[in-house]
């Protein structure tokens, strides 16, 4: 890549001054890690963006694929840190580019101090050089920050459906079940799993699953709902379901499902004072 040495201690010199010069024209309104108004957090970006010059200088000499064996460690750190994840992901790319303007523009500085001993090729070649690197960066980060996302993303999706499928305990051997909102095919694989576990965890004999809160749901979540019905069935626990839609009942019976050994309650309450007592004989 670069094998001019007095450009690449031209540049270095520089590394501190294009931070403060970045950050000073840097958009603060920018929702995200731009737009931070903590003196630590502000001190952080700052960090990394210095960071970004002393490898990229360091990168003159090399090629880019060794350019980006160097970059490897800061990219995985940025791309994985919250603050540039909660940042839309235009505004990181954007910075990429001024970035790289800084760049373009100090290289032209340093050909006109040199005069007339910098050719036109080589000038063009410095510049090529420059744009190679960054869109081989941005690319990579891309690659990383997505994987970071999605992993975020994954592991918020697995907390609100365990959040989401709470077994409340009525008693020392009953439960109660509420599901609220929409159930994708997702969400009821999970609940499946989470309430046979926490109902044997918590020794419940009998489970009430309150539908009431739930607008509607389609014939394969049905199906996962009855299976886990089923299920629990299996490991000695009796099920009883309130709060069924219209809509979930024409489901249901679309399913087949027979509802000859599941207690029906219209609503939640009518369920809990049948409970009270039948839980008094017992």
């Amino acid at each position: 890549m670069f094998k001019n040495i007095e450009l690449h201690d031209f540049l270095l010199e520089k590394t501190k001054g294009l931070t403060e010069q970045w950050y000073e024209t840097l958009d603060k309104d920018t929702p995200g890690v731009y737009g931070e108004t903590e003196p630590q957090a502000i001190e952080k970006l700052k960090q990394q963006n210095h960071e970004f010059h002393e490898l990229f200088c360091s990168a003159f000499s090399k090629n880019t694929e060794d350019c980006i064996d160097i970059f490897n460690e800061w990219i995985l750190r940025v791309a994985n840190d919250e603050a540039h994840l909660a940042t839309p992901f235009n505004s990181v790319i954007k910075e990429f580019f001024r970035t790289q303007k800084q760049y373009l523009e100090l290289i032209e500085e340093f050909a006109v101090l040199q005069e007339e001993t910098i050719s036109h090729a080589q000038l063009n070649a410095w510049n090529q050089a420059v744009v190679d690197t960054t869109n081989a960066i941005i690319l990579e980060f891309i690659d990383q920050n997505t994987k970071a996302a999605e992993r975020r993303l994954n592991a918020q999706q697995e907390m609100i459906v365990e959040m989401s499928a709470p077994v409340i305990l009525l008693s020392e051997d009953s439960g109660l079940l509420p599901l609220i909102g929409e159930i994708n095919t997702y969400r009821a694989k999970i609940v499946f799993e989470k309430v046979l576990q926490q109902c044997h965890e918590k020794s419940i004999e009998r489970l009430f699953i309150d539908l009431s809160g739930v607008p509607i749901i389609d014939t394969m979540v049905a199906h996962q709902i009855f299976q886990l019905i089923e299920g629990l069935k299996i490991i000695g626990v009796r099920t009883a379901l309130a709060g069924i839609s219209p809509e979930i009942a024409q489901t249901a019976i679309q399913l087949g499902v027979n509802f000859g050994e599941i207690d029906v309650y219209n609503k939640l309450d009518q369920a809990l004072r049948y409970h009270k007592l039948e839980f008094t004989k017992n």
